[in-house]
């Protein structure tokens, strides 16, 4: 008989996703650690996705299905149903990818005491047939335990994590700047650590219809490239974000994020020096994530000086 869960909420997000919605749910039924609920929040599909979601939700009371009456972006949504969710932990789902069957079981086991653990991803075409490639192939997966770590970017997907539901409430309100996961990586890592599970839990479909792709920001083709002058407001009001939101009680952090925050306000060579001496003093953990040798991070550091990122 599987192991019940009964503190575990998965929360799925869906928006016209009816071509590989299926696939998906099933791969949750089948979790040899089964949820105690899936909540579902709809983002106004005009497809088959709602009647697909009834017909589960008729032969499985696990289910949860809502559905908004206007179109709320996917971070908002994902904000709605982990609000929705009642489980002690929480796991994200996308609408398109597939579980494989021991993920809950794998990453429950290995939460340990930390407020976020996540898998590495296997990556598969739209026709789920495997490409041979990891998600930590194409970006560094590893463990945060430092809020530096997410200062220019970091790498933890929300569909490969579970958390613990007091997580939410530290997040709230999830702001639309960033991404919900980045989010959620940022705050658990102002209070406490994420672990990584150095195996994939999660076949991590890629096709033309990913909010975000491996390896990819969330810019969708055809879309111009962003100008300096909005390059520079968005990363302005990023530092200013992660400064204004890290707590008082993480000095270290706190300290850093303003000191990075104010050198952004313009481009003087006094900003330009102190921008570039802090990343260099904690490059260690501001390039944690990226895939660059100890010299390439350094020049990255240097090029602060100059550059806007």
């Amino acid at each position: 008989m599987p192991d019940r869960a009964p503190d575990i909420s998965v929360v799925v997000t869906t928006f016209n996703g009816e071509r590989f919605l299926r696939e998906q749910l099933d791969s949750i039924l089948a979790q040899t650690l089964p949820p105690r609920e899936i909540v579902v929040v709809d983002d106004g599909s005009v497809d088959g996705t709602m009647a697909i979601l009834e017909s589960y939700a008729a032969a499985d009371p696990r289910f949860r299905i809502f559905r908004n009456e206007e179109n709320l972006g996917y971070v908002r949504n994902f904000e709605k149903g982990m609000q929705l969710a009642t489980g002690a932990l929480v796991a994200l789902s996308d609408q398109d990818d597939v579980w494989l069957p021991h993920k809950l079981a794998v990453l429950r086991d290995r939460l340990g005491d930390g407020l976020i653990v996540y898998s590495d991803s296997e990556l598969v075409d739209e026709e789920g047939r495997r490409l041979g490639r990891r998600m930590s192939d194409v970006m560094i997966q590893i463990g945060y335990d430092n809020c530096l770590m997410y200062a220019v970017g970091a790498w933890a997907p929300g569909h490969a994590m579970l958390f613990r539901r007091e997580l939410v409430e530290l997040c709230l309100p999830f702001p639309t700047l960033v991404t919900h996961d980045f989010w959620l990586g940022f705050t658990a890592t102002c209070h406490g650590a994420i672990r990584y599970v150095d195996e994939p839990l999660v076949l991590y479909r890629q096709h033309r219809g990913n909010a975000i792709g491996a390896g990819t920001r969330a810019r969708k083709a055809g879309r111009p490239r962003p100008t300096r002058a909005e390059k520079l407001a968005r990363i302005r009001a990023r530092m200013r974000l992660l400064y204004e939101r890290c707590p008082a009680g993480n000095r270290q952090g706190k300290e850093v994020f303003r000191v990075i925050h104010e050198s952004y306000r313009n481009f003087s060579p006094r900003n330009d020096w102190i921008r570039m001496v802090i990343f260099l003093r904690y490059r260690h953990l501001i390039l944690a994530y990226k895939k660059k040798s100890a010299p390439m991070k350094l020049l990255f550091c240097l090029k602060m000086f100059f550059a806007i990122d």
